[in-house]
């Protein structure tokens, strides 16, 4: 920044000074050509000029520059105004524009005009004549214009090829040379009222809050002696105002640097004395600190009581007695209608109205016991969004939050404001926003340079934050209730997503995509397979998908979180001081400082910076409980400097228990099913022998979600001397009853069979085995046969067909017959009379053995039946035994749409013919 003032046409003071580092000379010749050419009429008396850079920071330099300008030409009562109109035209610039800003102050006897010129010469102002819209004031930029017409006397914009200037105009009130502030001339009904002799009490309290000195108009104001009173602590006579709930009073009032206010004092009578008081902390040639109480009556408080700001005189020529409301004055007309652009403009208007470097604004939990930043400008990023503090007093606490404080130097009481901790400002003046006594936020602006701000600065701030608490209050709630009512909705259809499966890994994977990236930036889930286990990390999800490998890689290197049963969100700091080493030491091998090659490292430093960023903000963790154990946790992250709203975490609560339900539901189903497969898969046949001489192959499909084995059951198994058993059964039903019928049926027969018994011997002991399950038995239809393949190619069958589907046999010639005879089926009489028949397979024959889910295959009224079953089968010449199977099934699927209701086993055999050359 460069600055130079110019009082009366004369060369600048070549000085510098904080404010103004750098100073400009111009040529007393091109100046006044300067100013003729922005006003012939009035004679230039003073010019200060400054140029800014195009930084954040300028606009607060800016500021500084004109409010101390304008002081020095001793016109305070357009100060405000015109530090204002320079911070929207000079953010302008510097911020939207991009450029460099000049600004130039030149005083006149008119008044005051300021010129705002940058590098972006474009044309906004519509042509004469054109009716003139200058934006919405909501609007990021833009606004300098319409705050130009609404507070200068005269304003416009010029242009020249390289810049474009806008310029204000201030005129000056008419008063008294020399005067700095004053007040109207009022006629003497409205003046306030005091007694034929005011009477101001100066009491003295030493540091521990003592009555040190008592004058005499104290004595007569409330009618202690000296020697009474002297000694005795003030809170003794103090009728404090307390608010309930709180635990602030005079004893905190009185170790502020400034304050000023209302309570009472007990006099000697009994009764309590309104008084106005104007409290000053001070300190002695020894370094000791005391307090000086000035107090009057309570109605005669204008002789202590700072004047309070008004709102600015109308220039427009409006009616007489028009009112203004002094919320729109503060905020601007109109508000914004959603809460967070409420706050940010309160907080811009703060810093504005006080000549702040920063200002910030906490909303207030329900409880009031903790303090979230909702608004900040001018801070770190860090503090921007989301961090809480605590209210009540305490290390790292935020003490001074339910009354109006003022810090002159923050390192001398490091702590007081938790949220500047670092950030190098030094004074900060606060104030509460409080709703029907309950305190629903705090409004707070802060310097850099010390003992910016006064007791007036604090009441002008209280007063823009009384105006604005109710409508803050208002949008908070209606905000709070669209999180409920989103809320209620997102946990509907997350309940739905999660009940819909009960598959672990897809729960795992909803589960994460259901949190990012609505309630956070990235995911992870750990999973705890028992008690004696530790956390695993089971998903990551971000919701940039190239960066969730380098964050498994980084969490992997970081000890799980332990697995704390305690509900809610705790917060984990490990993910983020990783992430904080990983980003140094990636820096420091990019810059060669870690004594390997550079080029053999720097490929790796963005996808390593670019992670440690994503996983630098807040980290959560929730436990996963289900049925009293801790299953797993929810860990929920944000990016560097992020932080998450209550809210939130609290919908995130009511997720995680949702969730732990669901993996857990899906844990014992994956268990279940396991064991359930396990013993099904048992039920069957491990592999078919391969028999000299016959092709023999099997296609087995159980019918319900989940089943590899139902009430159909198949088996080939050696028995002795070259001959081999076969079996094809079906119980009466499906699923897991069905099956340990089947398994009963399958073990016994391989037994029996061993045992040298003929087949229609094995069929009727095994039917005693199920008549003897009692109330477990089931019917039971079955083909049992014995297989010898002979040495001249043919194979002889001897078979019992058990109330089964009659087997089929496929000639070479392509005619199909049945090579059985039906016989009772098992499970129903005790006294079976059955027989065996004998069936010789030349070379080419196949021999079809199904179960009825193949023959009772439906479409509708028609039915495959055992009429179409041999028509397919006629198709099947030449045809290995797997061909001849696989057509089977496929006609099978083919004949109807649906899935198939029953459960099938299709058994071929086929005795090969002779090769040919």
């Amino acid at each position: 920044m460069t600055t130079g003032l110019i009082p009366g046409g004369q060369p600048p003071d070549p000085r510098p000074t904080d404010a103004l580092p750098q100073q400009r000379r111009e040529p007393a010749g091109h100046a006044a050509q300067h100013v003729e050419n922005r006003s012939r009429s009035s004679v230039i008396t003073a010019r200060a000029a400054a140029s800014f850079e195009p930084v954040g920071r300028s606009v607060a330099s800016a500021r500084s520059f004109v409010r101390d300008t304008l002081q020095g030409w001793g016109f305070a009562d357009i100060v405000d105004d015109a530090v204002v109109l320079t911070s929207e035209l000079v953010t302008n610039a510097v911020v939207h524009a991009g450029t460099s800003a000049d600004v130039l102050c030149l005083r006149s006897d008119e008044g005051v005009r300021i010129e705002v010129a940058d590098r972006y010469p474009e044309r906004e102002i519509p042509l004469q004549g054109a009716a003139i819209n200058m934006g919405s004031p909501d609007r990021e930029g833009g606004r300098g214009l319409q705050l130009c017409a609404a507070l200068a006397g005269r304003w416009g914009v010029e242009y020249i090829p390289t810049h474009k200037t806008v310029w204000f105009q201030l005129d000056l009130p008419a008063r008294v040379v020399g005067t700095r502030t004053a007040g109207p001339a009022l006629p003497s009904d409205l003046l306030p009222l005091a007694d034929s002799r005011v009477r101001v009490a100066v009491v003295q309290v030493d540091r521990t809050g003592h009555i040190a000195a008592w004058n005499e108009d104290a004595e007569d104001l409330f009618g202690y002696p000296a020697e009474q009173v002297v000694g005795k602590p003030l809170t003794d006579l103090a009728a404090w105002p307390h608010t309930p709930g709180t635990s602030t009073g005079i004893a905190e009032a009185l170790r502020l640097s400034r304050w000023e206010g209302s309570y009472g004092i007990r006099a000697a009578t009994g009764r309590v004395t309104p008084v106005y008081a104007s409290h000053l902390r001070v300190r002695d040639t020894a370094g000791e600190p005391s307090t000086v109480c000035l107090l009057v009556r309570d109605h005669e408080r204008a002789v202590l009581q700072t004047p309070l700001r008004g709102p600015a005189s109308d220039t427009s020529g409006g009616s007489e007695g028009q009112s203004t409301d002094p919320f729109e004055v503060f905020i601007g007309s109109p508000a914004p209608d959603d809460l967070d652009g409420l706050l940010q403009r309160t907080v811009e208007r703060a810093r504005d109205m006080l000549d702040g470097d920063s200002a910030f604004l906490l909303l207030a939990t329900d409880d009031e016991t903790e303090l979230e930043v909702r608004a900040s400008t001018g801070l770190p990023s860090a503090r921007q969004r989301f961090a809480r503090v605590p209210v009540e007093a305490g290390p790292g606490r935020y003490g001074s939050a339910r009354m109006p404080a003022v810090h002159d130097d923050l390192t001398a009481v490091p702590g007081a404001v938790p949220l500047l901790n670092g950030t190098g400002m030094r004074s900060v003046v606060t104030v509460p926003l409080k709703v029907e006594g309950r305190l629903t936020g705090s409004l707070g602006v802060a310097a850099e340079a010390p003992a910016r701000y006064s007791n007036e600065e604090a009441l002008r701030l209280q007063f823009a934050a009384d105006r604005i608490a109710l409508a803050v209050e208002s949008a908070r709630l209606g905000e709070l209730e669209r999180l409920r009512r989103g809320s209620l909705s997102f946990l509907v259809e997350a309940s739905d997503l999660l009940a819909g499966t009960l598959d672990r890994d897809q729960t795992l994977a909803l589960m994460a995509q259901m949190t990012v990236p609505t309630l956070a930036t990235w995911c992870a889930v750990y999973t705890i397979a028992d008690q004696a286990s530790e956390p695993y990390l089971s998903y990551v999800l971000h919701e940039d998908e190239e960066l969730i490998d380098g964050i498994k890689y980084l969490l992997s290197k970081v000890p799980a979180p332990d697995p704390v049963p305690t509900p809610g969100a705790r917060v984990w700091t490990a993910p983020a001081e990783m992430a904080h080493q990983a980003a140094l030491r990636s820096s420091m091998r990019s810059l060669g400082l870690s004594g390997s090659p550079t080029r053999q490292v720097t490929p790796g430093i963005g996808p390593t910076l670019a992670t440690a960023s994503a996983v630098g903000g807040e980290t959560v963790v929730l436990p996963l409980v289900a049925r009293n154990r801790v299953i797993g946790m929810l860990t929920l992250g944000k990016p560097t400097d992020e932080h998450f709203r209550q809210e939130i975490l609290e919908l995130a609560e009511d997720l995680s228990r949702r969730a732990a339900l669901a993996l857990d539901n899906a844990r014992l189903y994956s268990e279940r099913t396991a064991i359930s497969q396990s013993l099904q898969r048992s039920l069957l046949p491990p592999e078919l022998p391969e028999i000299d001489g016959v092709e023999v192959e099997v296609i087995y499909r159980a019918a319900g979600e989940g089943n590899e084995v139902g009430g159909d059951f198949y088996d080939v198994f050696p028995i002795r001397d070259g001959a081999y058993g076969f079996a094809i059964g079906d119980v009466c039903g499906t699923g897991p009853n069905a099956a340990a019928v089947t398994g009963l049926a399958r073990h016994a027969l391989r037994l029996l069979a061993r045992e040298g018994l003929t087949g229609p011997t094995v069929l009727e002991r095994l039917n005693s085995a199920i008549l003897d399950e009692g109330a477990r038995s089931r019917f039971l239809t079955l083909l049992y046969g014995e297989m010898r393949p002979q040495e001249d190619g043919s194979a002889e069958l001897k078979v019992v067909c058990a109330g089964h589907p009659l087997p089929l046999r496929l000639r070479q010639d392509g005619t199909v017959e049945p090579a059985a005879e039906p016989q009772p089926l098992l499970g129903v009489i005790e006294d079976l009379e059955l027989y065996e028949q004998t069936v010789t397979l030349d070379p080419g024959d196949v021999l079809l053995c199904v179960t009825d889910g193949v023959t009772e295959r439906r479409e509708g009224a028609r039915m495959l039946g055992d009429d179409g079953l041999a028509d397919v089968l006629t198709t099947c010449t030449g045809l290995t035994a797997g061909a001849v199977a696989a057509r089977i099934m496929r006609a099978v699927e083919r004949f109807a749409s649906d899935a198939p209701s029953d459960d099938m086993a299709i058994l071929a055999m086929r005795v090969p013919g002779p090769h040919k050359d």
